[in-house]
């Protein structure tokens, strides 16, 4: 007697989310999924609910109604807090990092170890964030200890997501990661990306730069007003459909797997 296999719940299943805020409908009736060691580009013009739908995963509003999934089953989010403990870490654009403080400070900002007289026991804490910074194959920062003001983009941008890969993340969202970097450190951030994701984290870019989606991205989701113009896998359409669907709602050709918005 044969068996059915078993299939893996996403690790993040959004099911007909809303956001409203007075008369502004930010979302409406979202699904997006968000599997384990997959890249998902999340793109749309600017007004399209992107920021809404990760600050609304990442605990800084609640949604207003539908379910959120996490590993195969409902959670609620009402914090960052929240967020965190399910293993959802936001790299935001401007990173947050503090530039008079060095990598491992800013690594551990907020969650120091401290020995038993409850001085800061620094060398656990260099340790682990050079191990972190080594096994996302990070090999641009010359010192662990040199002030974050110092560095490139691209080092800055490794640091805040090895930051959030330090707590033992499962899902990183990443807004706008290569934004106001030049071509070779980009190149080393795309790669930081796919890193992430080989290594079994589900990761969620933000982007309006499609030939930074096309080169990392699994599957793509296009948000157009509010709601999921398509969820498509990216072998699946080229970056000439993907614009349209940014700018219409719509494509001409229907890819397969792809949802589109009803009219």
């Amino acid at each position: 007697m044969s068996q059915t296999p078993q299939t893996t719940p996403p690790l993040l299943e959004l099911r007909k989310v809303s956001k409203s805020f007075g008369a502004v409908q930010a979302l409406k009736d979202v699904d997006f999924v968000a599997p384990a060691g997959t890249v998902t580009a999340l793109v749309g013009d600017n007004g399209a609910g992107k920021s809404t739908l990760i600050k609304c995963i990442g605990g800084i509003h609640p949604f207003d109604h539908g379910q959120i999934l996490f590993e195969g089953k409902e959670v609620a989010i009402h914090s960052p807090k929240d967020a965190a403990h399910l293993g959802i870490e936001i790299v935001y654009q401007d990173l947050a990092l503090c530039d008079n403080l060095d990598s491992v400070q800013n690594m551990f900002l907020g969650r120091e170890i401290r020995n038993w007289l409850r001085l800061l026991d620094e060398t656990p804490m260099e340790i682990a964030a050079g191990q972190t910074l080594r096994d996302l194959n990070v090999t641009t920062l010359k010192s662990l200890r040199m002030p974050v003001a110092s560095l490139s983009g691209g080092q800055r941008q490794s640091v805040a997501v090895a930051k959030a890969v330090l707590w033992k993340s499962k899902l990183a969202i990443l807004d706008e990661p290569t934004a106001a970097l030049g071509v070779a450190q980009t190149a080393q951030v795309l790669a930081l990306v796919r890193r992430l994701a080989e290594s079994g984290l589900g990761v969620i870019l933000i982007s309006h730069n499609l030939n930074d989606v096309f080169a990392v991205a699994d599957r793509i989701s296009v948000l157009h007003l509010g709601r999921m113009a398509a969820d498509v896998a990216t072998a699946d359409v080229d970056s000439q459909e993907v614009v349209e669907l940014i700018t219409t709602g719509r494509y001409r050709r229907q890819p397969a797997h792809a949802v589109r918005e009803e009219t």
